[in-house]
């Protein structure tokens, strides 16, 4: 391990809300805290939680020293508790990390070494293997040099797999907290970075493993669909992807009234 007054290359960011019965949270910490690249620091926020996660995450701070500890007195969302993490890390580079997926031992020191040799590039991503309870079901495998019109259809990456440059999620002001980003604060950040002329990179190889159900499409609430297509309609607009964006903008409100088992098979068909 790494001296604790050494700096570290990467700060790893991540939300917390009431994660006490949450299962795969151990394993999930544990694949970073057992990451082959060790000069990190793992900065968790506990968004206003109602059960035991604040004690949960004061026993784990107290196993590993490289992890830090942030609280909010109320639940802002995902958006706000991240803008915290990022606001507090020393890091060069900022990863994120959902409380419920988990990442490949290798995944930051891969990436890390990626953007050391990639200045023109301001994050970087990966393919991603979902899995539910059953095991792996579906490698999603992403563009390696996403375009802005790969927004289009749906976002070429995934958020938690990401790890940014420290100065370009500050001079973007972070993620926007606001209503309509309650679902999408990833989807709006990415758009506002490729707006600003910044770009993104995937490595080819499935480095983290995002947890999502075969039915999560059915089961979204319609109003996040609503906020979904402003947010896109607004990233599309700023990206110069209009007129041609309006069906895609409305795409998630058209989704939303579609029978299960057409959504399940325009899942299998989506391009990534």
């Amino acid at each position: 391990m790494c001296c604790i007054d050494s700096p570290p290359k990467i700060s790893v960011v991540m939300g917390a809300y009431n994660i006490a019965g949450l299962s795969i949270f151990p394993e999930a910490i544990q694949s970073i805290l057992s990451q082959s690249l060790v000069e990190l620091e793992l900065l968790i926020c506990d968004d206003g939680s109602s059960d035991r996660t604040w004690d949960i995450l004061t026993l784990l701070a107290g196993q590993d020293r490289r992890v830090r500890l942030l609280r909010s007195g109320r639940n802002r969302g995902l958006a706000a508790a991240l803008n915290r993490c990022i606001a507090a890390a020393g890091g060069r580079y900022i990863a994120r990390q959902d409380a419920d997926d988990l990442s490949d031992r290798f995944r930051l020191e891969k990436q890390c070494r990626f953007l050391d040799s990639h200045p023109e590039i301001q994050f970087v991503g990966s393919d991603t293997e979902l899995f539910d309870r059953d095991g792996i079901w579906r490698v999603r495998r992403f563009p390696a040099f996403p375009r802005p019109e790969d927004f289009l259809f749906t976002m070429p990456f995934v958020h938690g797999a990401l790890m940014f440059r420290r100065e370009a999620l500050l001079d973007m002001g972070g993620y926007r907290v606001a209503r309509e980003t309650r679902r999408t604060e990833d989807y709006d950040l990415l758009m506002r970075l490729y707006a600003g002329g910044l770009r993104g990179a995937n490595i080819g190889e499935p480095l983290y493993r995002f947890q999502e159900g075969r039915d999560t499409e059915q089961r979204r609430k319609y109003r996040y669909r609503v906020d979904e297509a402003a947010v896109r309609w607004k990233g599309f607009a700023a990206m110069g992807l209009m007129p041609r964006g309006i069906p895609y903008a409305l795409k998630p409100l058209a989704v939303g009234l579609l029978p299960a088992g057409i959504l399940r098979r325009m899942k299998k068909l989506r391009p990534y």
